[in-house]
């Protein structure tokens, strides 16, 4: 199933390039645009990023715990609403998917971090 010429064109042309390289597992704040009335504001969003969906309409989700409940949120990659997303830190994970978090509490919902293995040993 591909995509006509005409939309990969369009496709192309909306694609944001400013947003950083991140992967599920690592940490990100996404700075959300938020419309008041007449005014607008920025509200961080920080979380895991436990899925990226690929293709011309991707999406991330983002998972975060608030007053002990779990809050997910799917953000599209191309989209106006988010300002900028900035990674904070990285996790050792092996899955593509990490939708076992959700299943998870406390302790058990530990992941390993990459890179402060390595300043630890020395």
């Amino acid at each position: 199933m591909s995509i006509h010429p005409v939309m990969q064109r369009l496709a192309d042309k909306l694609k944001r390039t400013d947003l950083p390289a991140f992967v599920p597992g690592d940490q990100i704040r996404v700075q959300v645009k938020i419309k008041e009335g007449d005014k607008e504001r920025l509200q961080a969003f920080e979380g895991l990023v436990i899925a990226i969906n690929r293709g011309p309409q991707g999406t991330f989700t983002v998972r975060k715990m608030s007053f002990g409940q779990g809050v997910e949120r799917i953000f599209p990659f191309n989209s106006k609403v988010v300002d900028r997303i900035e990674k904070i830190r990285s996790y050792r994970v092996r899955r593509a998917k990490l939708f076992y978090i959700r299943g998870l509490r406390g302790k058990a919902a530990r992941l390993k971090e990459v890179g402060r293995e390595v300043a630890a040993k020395a």
